[in-house]
């Protein structure tokens, strides 16, 4: 193989690994579109604003994402519940949690009458969004490719909620 050749199959792979990586990044726990509907807790973009920390806004409000790996809930393994941080809806249980390896805290089952689904057809794929049933505030996404019983991963921004041990 002449160098020519050799750089650019090295260009072609770090390429396609780029896009891979993207894709992935984007796939895993990626912004959607925020809930539609009437929701029982609502403020103005103002109130919201003022209630939330910036990086809760940016993931509740406007359907962000934080970067994997730097939730602190990603470690919390007490027993306990963790609740949407805009409203304190309870959303899951602990002993629902399990590690996911995808950088964002995962569970494989809401709490019931805790959270609704939309669909969400950006970055050119449909996910399942999971926003909180009282506040319509964005969680992240759910997936089929959970473990027992349900079989499901739902995998959740960590700035979206909050946890209280119990």
């Amino acid at each position: 193989m002449r160098p020519t050749d050799l750089a650019m199959t090295r260009r072609h792979a770090l390429g396609g690994l780029a896009a891979v990586s993207t894709l992935a990044l984007a796939s895993a726990c990626g912004a959607a579109p925020l809930a539609q509907g009437a929701f029982p807790v609502r403020y103005s973009d103002a109130e919201w604003k003022r209630r939330l920390t910036p990086e809760q806004y940016f993931i509740l409000r406007q359907a962000g994402t934080e970067r994997p790996f730097t939730s602190p809930l990603l470690r919390e393994h007490r027993k306990g519940t963790f609740v949407c941080a805009a409203d304190g809806n309870p959303l899951f249980a602990s002993s629902t949690k399990f590690d996911s390896g995808t950088g964002w805290p995962s569970f494989w089952k809401p709490l019931d009458r805790a959270v609704g689904t939309s669909a969400d057809r950006s970055y050119g794929m449909a996910r399942t969004e999971v926003h909180c049933l009282r506040c319509g505030g964005h969680l992240g996404h759910v997936f089929d490719d959970g473990p027992k019983p349900t079989g499901l991963r739902y995998c959740m921004n960590g700035d979206a909620m909050l946890f209280r041990p119990g």
